[in-house]
């Protein structure tokens, strides 16, 4: 009797970068020991923790031969993953934060599916770790129904899945397309993820792949937007996405990610606006005004309301912006509805029209949508 030969499972680097996590380290690579994929191994960077990190990761190196860890100066998280792509030897290749966690089958899902298809990555949703509990983004839910061998054209949204550690890269790819993380710069995820899509072919998963611890303490760059370093980054990041798109010579493409995407995050910078510097709203309305200047955010997918800021901080209306923005800041739940005086439902509420000094016939019921 013939027998069925085992296939040969893919080996999988796990670039892991460390700073300053000797609280969250552990259970980081905890996660990694508890995979059902077995044929890993990891690189920990040690990025010149001030704490205990580098020595936690070495205990754990110690106790297990897949883990190495690299020890160098502080350099930051986009050099870090540099410095372990470089040492990562295995065929396949992806990032995880050292302060968030993988499932347990999120490896075995991910290379899984590249056996099965053959193309160049794989990406997965993922939750929000919160202390309330684990969510997963409807946005992200919506962009992840399954299929294989997609290119960009066929899904365009997918740009928004900017995420560093959710995705498993085919090592072939990542060299040919010359891909790395930008150094010394915020928000590095976007540029590299950006021209991934745009160059190759990618599966798109339903599955739960990645825990994204949110914290609480302040600490995380995500919790500084009201910084000029942090806007800067913003900006800068979105002009190195946005060249990758216009390269790829896809009106379709480039309207979906100027719209939808590169729009995406904006509304949690207009909450900003109330408390502001001066120097920091001149940075946001200049902004706003490069990237949709001609085009305006009011045709952008944000929700009417931060539709309606965009087009305020296009026009230089701080002040109006600011009262739009607090608000917002005040609604318990979703904007409240109202009517016009032919009955018709307004995707902005006539109150907030009239806060921002906006004439409704002119500019509501033709730039933001009658439903």
């Amino acid at each position: 009797m013939g027998f069925l030969r085992r296939r040969r499972e893919p080996g999988i680097s796990v670039v892991v970068p460390a700073y300053g996590v000797e609280a969250y380290l552990p259970a980081c690579l905890d996660s990694l020991l508890a995979q059902t994929w077995t044929a890993w191994e990891a690189v920990v960077v040690d990025d010149g923790s001030p704490d205990s990190s580098g020595e936690i990761a070495d205990s754990y190196a110690a106790r297990d031969p897949r883990i190495r860890v690299v020890h160098v100066e502080n350099g930051g998280l986009g050099s870090a993953r540099n410095v372990g792509a470089a040492h990562a030897g295995s065929e396949l290749l992806t990032f995880l934060d050292s302060d968030d966690v993988l499932p347990p089958s999120a490896l075995a899902t991910l290379v899984g599916t590249l056996v099965e298809s053959g193309s160049d990555f794989v990406t997965g949703s993922i939750v929000r770790w919160e202390s309330d509990g684990l969510h997963e983004p409807p946005w992200m839910r919506r962009l992840h129904p399954r299929a294989l061998g997609l290119r960009v054209a066929d899904r365009p949204e997918i740009l928004g899945d900017v995420f560093a550690w959710n995705k498993v890269f085919r090592r072939s790819f990542w060299d040919a397309a010359d891909l790395g993380w930008p150094e010394g710069i915020r928000y590095e995820d976007q540029p590299t993820t950006t021209r991934a899509f745009m160059s190759g072919t990618f599966d798109v998963v339903p599955d739960i792949v990645y825990h994204w611890r949110i914290r609480d303490d302040g600490s995380s760059i995500t919790q500084q937007r009201s910084s000029l370093r942090d806007l800067t980054d913003r900006w800068e990041t979105k002009r190195m996405s946005y060249a990758a798109v216009r390269a790829g010579r896809d009106a379709t493409v480039e309207s979906v990610f100027v719209d939808r995407v590169l729009a995406g995050d904006l509304w949690r910078y207009f909450l900003e606006i109330p408390g502001a510097s001066d120097e920091w709203w001149a940075l946001l309305r200049d902004g706003v005004r490069e990237f949709w200047g001609e085009h305006s955010l009011v045709h952008s997918g944000l929700p009417p309301v931060h539709r309606l800021c965009g087009w305020l901080v296009e026009q230089g209306r701080r002040a109006d912006a600011a009262a739009l923005m607090t608000w917002a800041a005040a609604l318990t739940g979703p904007a409240p509805q109202t009517t016009d005086a032919a009955g018709r439902h307004l995707d902005v509420p006539r109150e907030v029209l009239e806060l921002s000094g906006v004439d409704a016939a002119a500019l509501a019921l033709r730039d933001f949508e009658i439903r």
